[in-house]
């Protein structure tokens, strides 16, 4: 079969980091496209910047690196520096990036790359805030029935909240971002925290990254180490959440994942619930299903997984 389709949209990030990688070590399932940067987890300079430092050290400099929206559609921008340092590649030594940067803007470049292809061609892999893939539906209606498919990291149902008591990061910093693609009529799949905090790491885990004796291997597991302090301080774990890259795991082995078809409303007016996902996980209202919502993940899998294609870069 011929590899699908994608454009990684991304606000790297340390998983971020592990989820490109993953991708683009999977030339056989999945043609990267492009890389859509987004302000998020830090500001648009360094994310931009990050995701180049990222395809350097997989070996695919010829990728296409496009900057997007540096703040969110009406709000200002929220960061996290707290979890992924300064940079939000904290942890390892990174050389400044070689390859350039595209001059056009991410959001076009999706718009343009949607309406060229044959609808249904291209999945958008969001990893981050959902500003640009917003903003490209709000400016380009028509591209929404030629999605094949928008599988994202965000929102929760049982986890709930990672940045308030009630709201997961990606969705929290752009909440109006979020209803429009919730909104939008395209088919989507979810990664909440339900399923990325059974997707933890731990001693052997993160060993496996840095027994391959490669620079990209040696890097995620360094990554990880400064990753998971965050997690294992807050929630008492013995690692951390490698939340983005079950997004690509779910483009290569599906089967590794479950979940139900459910209607996911985001709050965008209340103070207190700001950026909640509202899943009707029970089916206790009549509202028409618009997301396959994902809830268990073979954690076993996914981590033999990561760690055989990490391993080919």
């Amino acid at each position: 079969m011929a590899a699908r389709k994608i454009i990684i949209d991304t606000d790297p990030g340390q998983d971020d980091a592990v989820a490109i990688l993953l991708a683009l070590a999977s030339p056989q399932e999945l043609e990267v496209l492009g890389i859509t940067a987004v302000a998020g987890n830090v500001p648009l300079a360094l994310t931009a910047k990050n995701a180049r430092i990222i395809c350097e050290l997989a070996g695919k400099p010829d990728v296409k690196v496009f900057a997007g929206c540096d703040a969110p559609l009406t709000r200002k921008l929220v960061t996290a520096e707290h979890v992924h340092g300064k940079t939000g590649l904290d942890g390892p030594q990174l050389p400044a990036p070689q390859m350039p940067l595209q001059e056009q803007h991410a959001v076009d470049f999706i718009i343009d790359t949607l309406r060229a292809e044959d609808a249904g061609a291209v999945t958008l892999c969001a990893l981050g805030p959902l500003t640009n893939i917003a903003t490209a539906l709000q400016r380009a209606p028509d591209i929404a029935p030629k999605i094949a498919e928008i599988v994202l990291m965000g929102g929760a149902y049982f986890e709930v909240g990672n940045i308030t008591p009630t709201a997961e990061f990606n969705i929290y910093v752009d909440p109006e971002a979020a209803a429009v693609v919730f909104k939008s009529g395209a088919p989507l799949t979810v990664m909440p925290l339900d399923v990325t905090h059974k997707a933890l790491t731990n001693a052997a885990r993160v060993q496996s990254f840095r027994d391959m004796g490669t620079e990209p291997g040696r890097m995620v597991a360094e990554w990880t180490d400064f990753f998971e302090r965050f997690d294992k301080e807050k929630y008492g774990s013995e690692g951390a959440p490698l939340h983005d890259p079950c997004v690509i795991a779910w483009l290569l082995q599906p089967g590794l994942f479950s979940g139900r078809k459910i209607n996911v409303e985001i709050e965008t007016e209340s103070a207190l619930t700001l950026g909640m996902t509202v899943a009707d996980w029970w089916g206790v209202t009549d509202r028409a299903a618009n997301a396959l919502f994902i809830g268990d993940v073979d954690a076993d899998g996914f981590f033999a997984l990561l760690t055989e294609r990490i391993g080919r870069l």
